[in-house]
C-alpha cells in the first residue's frame, strides 16, 4: 500500500481498483527484470489475477497486517539476501534489514515502475 500511496492519484476513492493497477504494474516490472514479484495488500481478499505476479492479501486483519507477514516471508526464506523489500514504513524497513533483506523506498521503487 505504500507504493500505491506514494502518489495523490485518488487511489482511496477505489482501493480494489488501484490495487489492480499496481499489479499491472508489477507485471510489467517482472517481465522487464525478470525476478519474481510479490505483493501482499492489506484488507480482505478479492480476485487479482496474475500470472506475473504472486498476489496474496494479509493473513489478519489489524494494524501491521500485511507488515508482519511481509516480515516473516523475509525469515522463512532461504537466501533472504536475495531479496529487496518495498516499503516506506520504518518498522518494517528495520525487520527486513535484520532479517537479511534489502529496503527500497515506495518512492523510488514507484519511479523504477515507470522506467
Amino acid at each position: 500500500m505504500n507504493v500505491i500511496g506514494s502518489r495523490p492519484s485518488g487511489w482511496w476513492r477505489d482501493r480494489p481498483r488501484a490495487m489492480r493497477e499496481l499489479v499491472e504494474e508489477l507485471e510489467e516490472f517482472a517481465r522487464r527484470d525478470g525476478d519474481p514479484v510479490t505483493v501482499v495488500f492489506d484488507g480482505g481478499p478479492f480476485d487479482v489475477d496474475s500470472e506475473a505476479v504472486d498476489v496474496r492479501f494479509a493473513s489478519r486483519r489489524g494494524p501491521n497486517a500485511a507488515d508482519d507477514d511481509i516480515a516473516a516471508l523475509v525469515e522463512r526464506d532461504e537466501e533472504p539476501a536475495g531479496l529487496s523489500v518495498v516499503t516506506s514504513d520504518a518498522d518494517l524497513a528495520r525487520r527486513a534489514r535484520d532479517g537479511g533483506a534489502a529496503v527500497v523506498g515506495a518512492g523510488e521503487f514507484r519511479r523504477r515502475l515507470v522506467g
